[in-house]
């Protein structure tokens, strides 16, 4: 076998895989049989083993002993301080950059949230986030202070590198958080003051990150 046609083989399958950890098929603590990949794509699990390494570095995928390949784990306490942050960041960001909006700002911003509602019918969470971060970007990106505004971005990467879509986990957080949306949007139009529509912007993503983190909490639950 050429190495080209190898290393064609490798990239095939990790964008394979890939796809498929991000679309959650394979979830947090699959477990990845090189075999059934290969078998899967038709190809031996040399190509597979290279793909595999290359999530790995990417922190997609960890080794465990006596477990092998498995995507991994969503480390809660980094998921949730990140969050936090966030929340804190745009909500100020938001605040901010409320004077600096203008009508068409906001009706642009108010189609991408009705893009995000035709959404939930038939939900994609990637989509989804994908466009959530869109409608924040049109009200947070005039911020004049361009120190907050690098701190959100940072928050927004920091946070994909840890999850591609809360919204995979809790998609039942969708239509509160478009309602959410329109809230914030009222606020602005209604020239609201800036705590206010700072707390609205914080709350909003905290609602988010509550929602995470009872779906994932790994303690049993007491039944009433």
């Amino acid at each position: 076998m050429s190495t080209v046609t190898t290393e064609s083989k490798s990239q095939r399958a990790y964008e394979w895989l890939r796809e498929r950890i991000q679309r959650r098929e394979f979830g947090p603590g699959y477990r990845l049989v090189l075999g059934s990949v290969a078998q899967a794509l038709d190809i031996s699990v040399v190509p597979v083993r290279e793909a595999i390494r290359r999530l790995e570095a990417e922190g997609l995928v960890e080794f465990e002993r006596n477990v092998g390949a498995r995507v991994s784990l969503v480390d809660r306490d980094e998921y949730a301080h990140s969050m936090q942050t966030l929340g804190v960041v745009e909500g100020i960001a938001t605040a901010l950059a409320a004077p600096l909006l203008t009508p068409a700002d906001l009706d642009r911003a108010e189609a991408v949230n009705a893009r995000l509602i035709a959404l939930l019918d038939d939900f994609d969470p990637i989509a989804f986030t994908r466009l959530n971060r869109e409608f924040h970007s049109i009200l947070f990106e005039p911020c004049p202070n361009p120190h907050i505004v690098d701190l959100v971005h940072r928050g927004w990467t920091r946070l994909h590198n840890l999850l591609d879509s809360s919204f995979a986990f809790v998609p039942g957080r969708a239509p509160e958080s478009v309602r959410e949306h329109a809230r914030i949007l009222e606020l602005l139009r209604a020239g609201a003051a800036p705590i206010e529509i700072e707390l609205a912007a914080r709350q909003h993503r905290w609602g988010t990150m509550n929602a995470y983190l009872a779906e994932t909490d790994p303690t049993p639950q007491e039944k009433a």
